[in-house]
């Protein structure tokens, strides 16, 4: 509920902010000036929502498989799918080594649950279905669309100041003139300072639906500790990937699209120290009992660590499974 609450109370502040600006742009240049950037918006949004999973098909170079050629996966898939009570995803496996998972699609009935060929041979099987639970719950959120609707709104203030400030720079030959380029300049200001506003909140809404994604897992009949020990193993083995020259050129050429994957492998470096913490009997996993002992203990995250997340799009993994801690 205080997740839901969250969103709620995000979205209505990013379309309170854009109605703000609209509305002083409206009463400035005239409605119809006002029509064209949400027109154009909307067509872009429509666009980037088609082209969308073809783009991350080829960028993660996805290969569908069947039941034949992945029975316990799809398996495991189907399974979900129906404690979801959603349309079963279609399910892909990234020829990618990096150990992850991912989930993407226009629609319910459109989703696409997939896996990298590095996570199949790093979990275990109860530790990957805590995974493909995250995924499908993704799915079954609508998350896809909602980031992509949200991103919308940094779009068109971005749009907006940038004619604003350039078009007010210009040299006026009169007095009336001038003062009119001012006003279009400040305009523009207020929209730019808008517009990263809201491009932070649009991050915001990605950490909480990823928050929302690890409940949905564990409400899909999950053990929490099995779903925190997949995503200690995805940061050591992507902290492992980012020291090597063929794992850092493959974090390289899936950067532009990490938000979908579970963790942000960008991050990982800097965040396996904090979660060797927990990993009490530095097994590699972490069990039941150390999720136990976690929930009773205070976390401390430096302040760098703090400021950074605001500029990301996962949560900090240790905030992260202090919170799925609460969950058992």
């Amino acid at each position: 509920m205080a997740l839901q609450i969250k969103m709620c109370t995000l979205v209505i502040l990013m379309f309170g902010i854009l109605y703000g600006v609209i509305a002083e742009v409206g009463t400035w240049l005239g409605e119809g000036s006002v029509t064209f950037y949400v027109i154009l918006a909307i067509l872009f949004m429509g666009l980037q929502y088609l082209i969308g999973p073809y783009l991350v098909e080829k960028v993660m170079c996805v290969r569908y498989v069947s039941e034949e050629e992945e029975p316990e996966l799809h398996r495991i898939v189907d399974e979900l799918a129906r404690n979801a009570n959603i349309p079963k995803p279609k399910v892909g496996i990234s020829q990618i080594s990096i150990p992850n998972a991912f989930a993407f699609g226009k629609s319910l009935r459109d989703g696409r649950v997939c896996v990298s060929e590095g996570i199949l041979k790093l979990l275990n099987k109860d530790e990957l279905k805590a995974v493909l639970g995250h995924e499908i719950s993704h799915i079954k959120n609508h998350d896809m669309m909602i980031i992509t609707l949200l991103s919308v709104i940094p779009l068109i203030l971005y749009w907006i100041s940038r004619t604003f400030i350039w078009g007010g720079v210009g040299e006026r030959s009169n007095e009336e003139e001038k003062e009119n380029g001012s006003s279009a300049v400040l305009i523009g200001l207020v929209a730019m300072m808008a517009y990263i506003f809201t491009q932070l909140l649009v991050l915001v809404a990605s950490r909480i639906r990823e928050y929302y994604a690890d409940e949905g897992s564990v409400k899909l009949g999950n053990s929490p500790h099995y779903l925190v020990s997949a995503l200690y193993k995805l940061v050591c083995a992507s902290a492992y990937a980012n020291k090597t020259t063929e794992g850092k050129e493959e974090l390289r050429r899936v950067a532009a699209i990490r938000a979908f994957f579970l963790n942000d492998v960008q991050k990982s470096l800097k965040e396996v120290t904090e979660l060797t913490q927990i990993d009490t009997d530095l097994s590699g996993t972490i069990d039941k009992c150390e999720l136990e002992s976690l929930k009773r203990k205070d976390i401390k995250i430096s302040f760098a660590e703090k400021l950074m997340e605001i500029f990301t799009t996962h949560p900090n993994t240790l905030k992260r499974i202090k919170r799925v801690s609460t969950l058992i």
